[in-house]
């Protein structure tokens, strides 16, 4: 399997990029990765070229430009070019760290919407207190949405949940305002309808933001605008603890004392927080996997998204997902 990586995307590229890549061969040995970007700064980290190739360009798109115009624009970016692999077959999946918006813009003009999937959704797995995670989508793919958006939101997101989480029937719910029926907008109204009449999804009802953390269902669909907000509050709060903790454990040498003792305890519960141990935020609804990494991955995160990518091709989420729609 032939994966596709923009390796100038990204705060830390393409040092990251090139040491995820080389841990993820060496962890898959059916995987091959293909790294588009500045040749001489890719060598200047990549030890080991075993199934690792390079695909030279100097452009690239920044995290300022405006997307649609730079992938229409810039035909030899980083980003397009590995988009543009998918595209000719010469790559089964592809990933980037790089500008959200122009991802999604190349997955969609250049790699290609799929039959049957009105507006794909880009969807993180987030962590939870048990460690199961959930998967969350729209999270800003689409500021708004339809109720028929959101079913296939549900299906995009079991099938993935089922076939690379491991999740035996996963449980979907519809984020809202209460979790009683009658609660929510005309969206989240007609939504629940729809979710509840599906045949082709676990539906378990509502369930409010304040219980994402407990992990009340395995799937949680929403619009784009408010699964952005959602994805946002929770990486802030999360960001805004830890400075609060910090600040509270180094105050006087008493707590720094008492900060040395549990730094293993701190770290353990830092990295239980952090999503990109799941891996990137997959964009669904397209002709092949597209993976949006976080513009901050190290390395370690990079070869979590290789590693999601993976699981994703192998266990043909795309065609799975395809078939469920259509019927």
């Amino acid at each position: 399997m032939k994966i596709a990586i923009d390796a100038m995307g990204g705060d830390r590229a393409p040092k990251e990029q090139v040491l995820g890549a080389m841990k993820a061969v060496a962890a898959f040995p059916d995987v091959e990765v293909i790294l588009f970007g500045k040749e001489k700064e890719i060598k200047e980290h990549l030890a080991d070229t075993e199934r690792i190739s390079i695909v030279h360009t100097d452009e690239k798109i920044l995290g300022t430009d405006e997307p649609v115009r730079a992938v229409r624009r810039k035909k030899q970016a980083s980003m397009v070019l590995a988009a543009q692999q998918v595209a000719d077959g010469k790559a089964d999946a592809c990933i980037s760290s790089g500008n959200t918006g122009a991802l999604m813009a190349a997955g969609l003009f250049v790699v290609g919407r799929m039959e049957g999937i009105d507006r794909p959704a880009l969807s993180p797995t987030l962590p939870t207190i048990d460690g199961r995670g959930f998967v969350l989508l729209d999270v800003g793919a689409n500021a708004d949405a339809k109720p028929e958006h959101l079913l296939q939101y549900a299906i995009m997101g079991s099938v993935y949940a089922e076939k690379v989480r491991g999740i035996s029937a996963p449980r979907v719910g519809l984020l809202n305002i209460g979790t009683e029926e009658s609660k929510g907008n005309e969206l989240t109204k007609q939504a629940f309808a729809l979710l509840q009449q599906s045949e082709a999804i676990r539906f378990i009802g509502n369930v409010e933001a304040r219980d994402l953390l407990e992990g009340p269902a395995d799937v949680i669909v929403t619009d784009g605008f408010t699964g952005n907000m959602v994805l946002k509050t929770i990486e802030g709060t999360a960001m805004g603890v830890f400075s609060m903790l910090k600040s509270a454990l180094l105050s006087n040498m008493k707590s720094k004392l008492a900060a040395g003792l549990l730094k293993p305890e701190l770290k353990g519960i830092k990295n239980q927080l952090d999503y990109s141990e799941y891996g990137g935020a997959a964009l669904f609804g397209l002709k092949a996997p597209v993976i949006k990494a976080h513009g901050s991955s190290d390395a370690n995160a990079i070869y979590n998204a290789i590693r999601q990518t993976r699981d994703m091709v192998s266990h043909e989420v795309v065609p799975t997902i395809a078939d469920t729609v259509g019927k």
